[in-house]
């Protein structure tokens, strides 16, 4: 996997392009969408993230921070080169885009269609489930101290503008 880091160094800045778009309306399930709706309060709508529990808030309550999950394509397609289980990676936004730190900050705004979306602070290392599908050596690749600042991973973001997006569109910095 490490062969890819260049490849993965070049993913465009500024404007980039979402290839996939995931609607995880139940644990363990996906749904492929072709257009997504985004809204303040559900993140993407119709997504399970307004009903699950976050182990990062004393109350349990979904995490305002992690609404919307972001992951590289080109990183992706390094640990599974089959694009029919990229779905499976637990985020809902998959782009041809550079989400490091040094190019996205926290608090940056990104454009998708017509929403508008922030990078939070929250930490995107992954969980159980995808060491699960992806493998161990996957899981370890993405959350390398040597490279953490590229956010293999992905980062996570949050809705402040609703709007709608479709897959295959741009994605790009505000």
């Amino acid at each position: 996997m490490l062969e890819h880091l260049e490849h993965i160094r070049q993913s465009p800045r500024g404007r980039g392009r979402i290839e996939m778009l995931v609607r995880r309306p139940e644990v363990d399930a996906r749904e492929v969408l072709e257009e997504a709706e985004f809204c303040l309060r559900e993140g993407l709508c119709g997504d399970n993230w307004s009903r699950r529990p976050s182990s990062r808030r004393p109350d349990r309550t979904p995490h305002p921070d992690m609404q919307l999950n972001l992951m590289n394509a080109r990183v992706l397609a390094a640990i599974c080169p089959d694009r029919q289980k990229w779905q499976w990676a637990g985020d809902q936004l998959i782009v041809d885009f550079d989400l490091s730190e040094q190019h996205l900050p926290v608090g940056t705004r990104l454009g998708l269609g017509t929403a508008v979306i922030e990078v939070t602070e929250q930490p995107h290392t992954g969980c159980k489930k995808f060491a699960e599908r992806f493998g161990l050596e996957a899981h370890q690749f993405v959350n390398a101290a040597e490279h953490r600042h590229l956010k293999l991973r992905g980062i996570n973001a949050r809705v402040v503008q609703a709007g709608r997006c479709q897959s295959g569109s741009e994605i790009f910095v505000l």
